[in-house]
């Protein structure tokens, strides 16, 4: 290894080690003592041990959370706007440690990350900006009647959160539920949980003691969670598999679930549109700087057959000019697979594909620089003359592979864009707007992009079929962590 190569694996410190779990305001080792390790998925350093919360450890979150929405519940919104707009004021002062954090516990591109931490605030701001519209109705029963309803929050809300934005989703899922003026246990993920705990450092002094709470751990933590019957709320951001097992653990208390899951989204490429941009449109789509680890990404490519050389071709240069590397060097776009396992996986998928007899045209391995063996690094993937009924074009894949289809009949292309269990989005690339709205309908998904992907602040975002359950980002989303109670009153 050249020294310029030793010089760049020398990855940053991010100076950061867990004080544990953080409980009632107090950092708290597991009560049998257990830590595992965070890895760095680039290098297979450890980053450091963190604790392992197992029932018991849980249970002093909620209780420490129960007791606290005493208090909580009754704070005046504007003082609860005050916290939320504090604690997004101080991630944007910490926007670049906990970008960094994040690149290196996650794998995901530092530029991405620090964007994620612009998000989280924004999110935050909005929602304090909504707390004042949480309001019921009012109706008139006669002379000496009167109906009205309140909206209050449910008391402790559970939070479970996955790998690909470890710090974004557990600050942005909170501020929904807070606002509404419930209290949260929340788990960070296993694979990536530095970051998750730095939160609870950030909320200290922000939120009264037992407000916010962490855990880390894996899916012990998780079940004992939505198995708790203190927690009557459960909001959950996984895999479908994930998002089953916590549904039909909440229905044996009848608990209230949102649930956003995986997708294996189609983007639909008519004859119409310019290759280059359409091409660039599925590959952006892909989310490249978190290694096609998104439950959005558009893995599902069906492009017209009268573009199909030109699309290919494009994606397949977009690919090989994506610069894959450690995360935390600013030019990188395509970092590693957040773990082994998962590594494994995605090498699994690649591997079914070629075996069932799609085309393997790009990537499909590690890269050759010697700097990067240490690491989960896969090669962007691009695969041709994919079937509707491989592996590789129905399952949801989390990782960098693209699989290119191709189609004549619009009838039948949204028919095979439709045929699967998920509906998470979908995305048309056309310069016909009538065409363009009439494809906006017919597909089921939750959101929908045209002509380019991108998120805007207090869009709803949700899956349909077994994508999800519920919306979030939204107005909707607040309204969700609040019960409706119906008050009639004689005088």
């Amino acid at each position: 290894m050249s020294a310029k190569e030793r010089s760049i694996v020398s990855e940053p410190d991010i100076g950061y080690s867990p004080r544990g779990l953080y409980i009632g305001g107090r950092w708290e080792a597991a009560a049998d003592g257990r830590t595992f390790a965070s890895i760095n998925p680039s290098t297979g350093r450890k980053l450091g041990d963190v604790p392992y919360a197992a029932a018991a450890d849980v249970d002093r979150a909620v209780q420490a959370a129960k007791m606290a929405f005493r208090d909580w519940s009754r704070v005046g919104v504007k003082e609860r706007a005050r916290c939320l707009e504090l604690l997004a004021k101080r991630i944007r002062e910490n926007r670049n440690e906990l970008g960094l954090m994040d690149a290196l516990d996650a794998g995901n591109a530092v530029v991405g990350m620090r964007a994620d931490m612009d998000w989280t605030a924004d999110s935050l701001e909005y929602f304090a900006g909504l707390i004042t519209e949480i309001k019921g109705e009012t109706s008139s029963q006669g002379p000496r009647h009167l109906n009205l309803t309140l909206r209050q929050p449910y008391g402790v809300v559970g939070k479970i959160n996955p790998f690909n934005h470890p710090f974004r989703f557990c600050a942005e899922k909170a501020a929904a539920p807070l606002a509404a003026g419930n209290c949260l246990v929340i788990k960070g993920s296993e694979q990536a949980p530095l970051s998750s705990l730095k939160l609870g450092e950030l909320c200290d002094g922000v939120f009264p003691p037992g407000v916010v709470n962490i855990v880390t751990g894996d899916a012990v933590a998780g079940e004992a969670i939505v198995r708790h019957p203190d927690v009557p709320r459960i909001g959950l951001v996984g895999s479908v598999d994930a998002g089953r097992r916590v549904a039909m653990a909440a229905a044996e208390q009848l608990k209230r679930v949102s649930l956003e899951l995986g997708g294996k989204n189609p983007i639909v490429i008519f004859p119409d549109a310019d290759p280059k941009k359409a091409a660039a449109a599925a590959l952006k789509g892909m989310n490249m700087n978190r290694q096609g680890q998104s439950c959005s990404s558009t893995s599902r490519v069906f492009v017209h057959a009268s573009l199909h050389k030109a699309v290919l071709d494009e994606i397949v240069r977009l690919a090989r000019a994506l610069p894959v590397g450690f995360p935390w060097i600013e030019s990188n776009e395509l970092g590693p697979i957040v773990s082994e396992k998962q590594f494994q996986r995605v090498m699994g998928y690649i591997e079914a594909g070629k075996q069932e007899g799609a085309e393997l045209v790009t990537g499909g391995a590690r890269p050759t620089a010697p700097a990067l063996a240490g690491g989960y690094f896969i090669q962007p993937t691009v695969f041709d003359g994919v079937r509707d009924a491989m592996r590789i074009a129905r399952e949801e894949i989390f990782g960098p592979v693209v699989a290119v289809m191709t189609w004549t009949d619009v009838d039948d292309v949204f028919s095979r864009a439709n045929a699967l269990s998920y509906g998470l989005t979908a995305a048309i690339v056309t310069n016909d707007l009538a065409q363009a709205m009439e494809a906006a309908h017919r597909l089921d998904a939750g959101y929908v992009w045209i002509n380019g992907n991108g998120r805007y602040l207090g869009a709803p975002y949700g899956g349909w079929k077994s994508s999800g359950l519920g919306v979030e980002e939204t107005f909707d989303e607040l309204l969700s962590y609040t019960q409706i109670k119906n008050v009639h009153m004689r005088w």
